[in-house]
């Protein structure tokens, strides 16, 4: 399913108001939880980078060690 530029905007407006439904295109989506809706933002993004030739970046970590242990 293609999503748009659109219904992610809306996701994140409404993740960032603290509600969970949102409406756009006019459609109306109420989600269960924060934790749903960040979901769906994530993919959204991941899909539109995807298509777009953007891949999202990747998060790592550094490390720094004495050396002797």
């Amino acid at each position: 399913m293609p999503w748009t530029q659109t219904e992610l905007d809306a996701l994140k407006r409404a993740f960032a108001g603290g509600t969970l439904r949102v409406t756009y295109d006019g459609k109306t989506v109420e989600y269960g939880s924060a934790d749903d809706l960040l979901k769906r933002i994530r993919t959204i993004e991941t899909e539109i980078a995807a298509t777009s030739g953007n891949p999202r970046p990747i998060a790592g970590f550094a490390s720094f060690g004495r050396g002797d242990r």
